[in-house]
């Protein structure tokens, strides 16, 4: 393994096969002569098997993280079609090794713990990290990678797209005994797209080497001057990110693939747009074809809410809410499932904001000031509100409920809020 401080030791670079499980990337073979340093690491499979790839697929501006013995660095430098390589280790004396040893023009040696002192974006990046679960109280760093094996490379894949340009490519090396899966929804999250170029069992586990990019959905967001997104939680049928646009936090929904919904990322779009004009939901700032992006809002759910609040400010909160399912209805639109709305409204600084507009539709006979009646009087909310000591009358709020709902008016609505906030 080579992060972060390996061997220098002498090698022959043989070019690949195109064997199974391997790709030629069309790269002469070369000789390399390395010094061997006996402070360190000495470089194995792993990093032999991750230098291939090096050699054959680096291209332009090249960024070696985890330089160690420089292996990878070395093997860049050695492609016609690389500018420049930028070889970053966290340990001083591996990098002031690597620079009384390593001499080639087109590398250049920092200290730096992963992208903490790094500038600039590459076109290609390339990380070998420590992947072995730590085991008791050994911390090994050159080999380990956190408790779980997987804790330097989440954190590698959080930041690597903020160096990373638009069709750069990202070279990596794992284990199995860091477990896949996790590492797959890493790159997931961070919208990379994920292509494995070769695989190894050597003795108890199996070595990966991965080429990863960015996806459409983040090459689309970039170029709309969307930065720094990342995965934040998943629903039926959308993805939904953070991100930064014109320095404030955003949030970006996306299709769910695993959806088999179709349009609902542009019905969403359309009605969060028309409903901002009467100040519902969060402002709408961007909307494409199969994403949109509005103002992040930061709070707590409305279950959530209410277990944290006083009686003053949960009165006030669902009166909030009411007065937006009436103009939903005025509006005659179904905004659907408010009769369970535990994910659909956020509570910020005491303000309720509807979202997820998914399933909204037109309709002659709306239903959103009955569905949130419904809420109110079921198990789990009612049981919450008699511990604020806030009784509601649940055969009174059913009876108006249906004169609202044959004829709803404001006085109607008004006899409705009475007793939901009595």
């Amino acid at each position: 393994m080579t992060l972060p401080s390996h061997a220098l030791e002498s090698k022959i670079w043989r070019k690949p096969q195109s064997a199974e499980g391997g790709r030629d990337c069309g790269f002469k073979s070369r000789r390399v002569h390395m010094v061997r340093c006996k402070s360190g690491y000495d470089p194995q499979e792993d990093s032999t098997m991750l230098e291939r790839y090096a050699r054959q697929c680096a291209k332009g501006k090249v960024l070696d993280i985890g330089t160690g013995s420089g292996i990878q660095a070395i093997a860049a430098a050695q492609n016609s079609s690389v500018k420049s390589v930028l070889a970053a280790d966290i340990q001083k004396e591996v990098v002031n090794y690597c620079k009384k040893n390593i001499k080639n023009r087109r590398i250049k040696f920092i200290q730096s713990d992963l992208f903490k002192k790094i500038k600039g974006k590459f076109d290609t990046i390339i990380f070998n990290p420590p992947y072995l679960p730590q085991e008791l109280k050994l911390k090994d760093i050159t080999i380990e990678g956190g408790k779980k094996g997987y804790e330097v490379i989440e954190r590698f894949l959080y930041d690597v797209n903020n160096f990373l340009n638009p069709n750069g490519i990202i070279l990596m090396v794992f284990s199995s005994l860091t477990k896949k899966e996790k590492v797959l929804e890493f790159i997931r999250d961070n919208l990379l797209e994920f292509e494995e170029l070769e695989k190894q069992h050597i003795f108890f586990e199996d070595i990966y080497v991965c080429l990863l990019r960015k996806n459409e959905l983040l090459k689309k967001l970039e170029r709309r001057g969307i930065s720094n997104a990342r995965y934040l939680a998943k629903g039926h049928r959308g993805v939904i990110f953070t991100g930064l646009y014109k320095n404030k936090k955003i949030a970006v929904k996306s299709k769910n693939p695993q959806s088999a919904a179709v349009g609902r990322i542009e019905n969403e779009a359309k009605w969060l747009e028309r409903l901002n004009k009467s100040k519902i939901g969060p402002k709408l700032l961007i909307h494409d074809r199969d994403y949109f992006a509005y103002e992040y809002i930061g709070g707590d759910f409305i279950i959530d809410c209410l277990k944290k609040s006083s009686k003053g400010k949960i009165k006030k909160i669902i009166k909030d809410i009411f007065s937006q399912m009436l103009a939903l209805d005025k509006l005659k639109i179904d905004k659907e499932e408010m009769h369970h709305p535990i994910k659909h409204v956020i509570v910020s600084k005491n303000k309720p904001y509807l979202i997820d507009f998914e399933r909204a539709h037109y309709s002659k006979s709306p239903k959103n000031v009955t569905q949130f009646c419904q809420f109110l009087m079921g198990g789990y909310a009612m049981e919450i509100l008699r511990g604020k000591k806030i009784a509601i009358d649940n055969g009174r709020l059913i009876q108006l409920a249906k004169v609202y709902k044959n004829n709803p008016n404001r006085a109607n609505f008004r006899k409705i809020v009475d007793v939901a906030c009595k």
